[in-house]
């Protein structure tokens, strides 16, 4: 591991050491909706339609039976609800006629499940699972480049593998909730709290923005 690694690792230990999923859900299935929803809207979004949505459809049958327009005027607050809506139930059937009504483990059944990309199935992996996937969201995009770690015209595959390069295979999953919150918090995408941040001299953005 590199100084450079090792510097950013405990920094985020020092800051955000009880980082974790944000979004909400009481069975397996339940989370793999709510990242499928939470694709361009905010956790906190997610969770107040999550919330009425589980409780009107409480088990993976009743969901996999729904009114498609009930689950519109829903989840209406959400970018892409309509799209969004038609995915929560054949996310549900799917579930329940390819996989016994149990959320599959292997990112390839994953990603056979409708709406479901190499994103939700990563952060599933490594919720459920606990296996070491490193998912890339737009903070983790943002901060990977304001790092250096990555190029600022690499894709999010090409980001996700050269964290993985960078940092310990058994700090993917917890690096990724902390950076996720150090995105939210302090680097943001419009102005950062570079002031607090203790990350200034591997900092591009900074560099470019306050060193010249």
């Amino acid at each position: 591991m590199t100084d450079k690694a090792k510097y950013i690792i405990d920094y985020l230990d020092e800051i955000l050491k009880d980082a974790r999923c944000a979004l909400n859900y009481s069975k397996d299935y339940e989370l793999v909706i709510a990242v499928m929803l939470s694709a361009q809207v905010t956790d906190n979004a997610v969770n107040k339609v999550s919330d009425v949505l589980f409780k009107r459809y409480p088990t993976l049958e009743s969901l996999s039976q729904a009114s498609y327009d009930d689950v519109c005027s829903i989840i209406k607050s959400l970018g892409l609800y309509k799209n969004k809506a038609q995915n929560v139930i054949l996310i549900a059937q799917d579930i329940l006629n390819n996989f016994d009504g149990k959320v599959p483990s292997s990112k390839k059944d994953l990603m056979s499940l409708r709406g479901v990309g190499n994103k939700t199935a990563n952060v599933v992996r490594c919720e459920l699972f606990s296996l070491p996937e490193f998912p890339v969201d737009t903070h983790i995009n943002r901060i990977s480049k304001r790092l250096n770690i990555a190029k600022e015209n690499d894709d999010i595959n090409t980001v996700e593998a050269k964290l993985k390069k960078v940092f310990p295979r058994d700090h993917y999953i917890k690096l990724h909730h902390q950076l996720i919150h150090f995105g939210r918090t302090i680097c943001k995408s419009l102005s950062p709290k570079c002031n607090e941040c203790k990350l200034q001299k591997y900092c591009k953005y900074y560099k470019d923005n306050y060193l010249k």
